[in-house]
């Protein structure tokens, strides 16, 4: 088929997609959501204030006046997203929802463009449609909640790389370092997934000479532009807080919640027994408890290591948050049986997908390419479904182990193995910095929907054939 004519058809196929996606996000923003809860109810109070001018702030009452008080302790991103289209349409209660339902149809549009670079067309076709159906992503858009737009910065970068680096690799380079920049100031632990864009840059047929200098080029043009982007944040912080942050003061409590002594693997709530009764402002409290945090891994790492295993199960087993959040925000309309209706589908829909992305580095057993790699493939893939009935059978339903056992198929260099670098060896950086992140910290259901167009797209990528042409030239 003509060049010209495909692409002309995958532009009207993501057109059509990006309608699939927005019309149940559209439905879900306007009949379920309600008035912000949890995390939500700050992000949204932190966009109303910088849309009325105020900036990223509240007022207390000191001695009878009222003095501006600047925030920093959560990421400044998303209630500046918001903050934009509050200032333009108003705050109304369904603003933000839109808003998340654009977002989340813009996330399965984006997927499919990038996995053009790494699939063919009709598994590029495939990890859009899981995107733009998949349950969780689509009960999101009633949560005012980072994660959608989190997922769409990472998805975004990518794509903007993989479609400029054979052309325009130093175009591609800085608009892939201004997109992670934002993302960052969304999501801080997003710059962690600057190197990986070195994957994207090295792929292809070119020598492996031009290939290194090419992937070292675009990480030492897009790490400095992803800093530049959220250093005024930074210096605003150092000038109007007790302290320098570099984006937001939380990841001393996170430390701490999964490192101090009635830690649980999850989120628990830190009080003053704890550790800091006596702090000014919210970087020395985000200090404080990253010096106690530290102190108590210190102290006990067998206690802290232990703790990994239910960290990354309360990450990667279920998916249970949007429900919790919906219920909390509008009780009446989710009774238990509702509720539990809700999590058992997304649970499943989760699980059965981060089954199936395990195989997006897997690559079909066949003889055409001789023993040795089809053994190796063949007993990839017994790996894989192992585990995958090991969760099933299990009490504790242990899914996270996919996530591990998917890094770890990404990066061994076994025999026969499909691509594994560019776009899929992205992804599976991305799943991999979240795993470590949540493994250090603390582990929520909610950390998974970053990586999911990830899953997605590993998912449409299962049991290849080989190292197809396709995925050579497209990169």
């Amino acid at each position: 088929m003509d060049k010209s004519l495909r692409d002309s058809r995958d532009r009207l196929f993501s057109a059509i997609l990006f309608l699939i996606a927005l019309l149940p996000r559209l439905y879900v923003a306007i009949a379920w959501a309600r008035e912000p809860v949890w995390d939500g109810h700050y992000y949204d109070f932190g966009a109303r204030r910088i849309a009325e001018g105020l900036g990223y702030s509240d007022d207390v009452i000191l001695g009878g006046q009222t003095i501006w008080h600047p925030w920093c302790h959560y990421p400044v991103g998303y209630s500046a997203f918001l903050g934009l289209f509050y200032r333009v349409f108003g705050s109304g209660p369904a603003v933000a929802p839109i808003v998340n339902a654009v977002t989340g149809a813009l996330l399965a549009l984006v997927t499919h463009r990038l996995a053009r670079h790494a699939l063919s067309c009709n598994r590029a076709r495939i990890a859009g449609l899981l995107v733009a159906t998949n349950p969780g992503l689509i009960i999101y858009a009633a949560l005012l909640m980072t994660e959608p737009l989190a997922a769409l910065g990472l998805v975004t970068s990518a794509w903007l790389l993989a479609r400029d680096v054979q052309a325009k690799p130093l175009r591609g380079a800085l608009l892939a370092g201004i997109a992670l920049g934002l993302t960052t100031l969304v999501r801080p632990q997003s710059i962690l997934c600057a190197p990986a864009l070195g994957l994207i840059a090295f792929a292809g047929n070119a020598p492996v000479r031009t290939r290194v200098r090419r992937a070292l080029l675009t990480v030492a043009i897009a790490l400095p532009m992803a800093f530049v982007v959220v250093l005024p944040w930074t210096v605003r912080n150092c000038r109007v807080m007790d302290g320098c942050a570099f984006v937001s003061t939380n990841a001393g409590w996170n430390l701490a919640i999964g490192a101090f002594p009635r830690a649980t693997g999850r989120f628990e709530t830190l009080r003053a027994t704890d550790g800091c009764p006596v702090v000014t402002g919210q970087v020395q409290q985000d200090r404080c408890w990253m010096n106690e945090g530290l102190a108590w891994i210190r102290k006990n790492p067998v206690k802290w290591l232990g703790l990994v295993p239910k960290k990354l199960s309360h990450t990667f087993d279920h998916e249970s948050f949007p429900i919790g959040y919906l219920s909390q925000a509008d009780p009446h309309a989710w009774p238990e049986e509702q509720k539990f209706l809700g999590r058992a589908v997304l649970t499943t829909t989760h699980c059965a997908l981060l089954s199936i992305a395990a195989l997006g580095v897997v690559a079909r057993p066949s003889r055409k390419k001789g023993w040795s790699p089809c053994l190796a493939q063949l007993a990839a893939l017994l790996t894989v479904l192992i585990f995958v009935f090991f969760a099933v059978q299990s009490d504790t339903h242990p899914f996270w182990l996919l996530a591990v056992v998917l890094v770890l198929l990404g990066v061994l260099p076994l025999p026969g193995a499909p691509p594994r670098g560019g776009v899929i060896g992205y992804f599976v950086f991305a799943i991999a910095s979240v795993a470590v992140t949540h493994a250090i910290f603390f582990g929520e259901d909610r950390y998974h929907l970053v990586i999911t167009p990830a899953l997605c797209v590993l998912g449409a990528s299962a049991l290849r054939r080989d190292a197809c042409s396709f995925e050579r030239q497209r990169i």
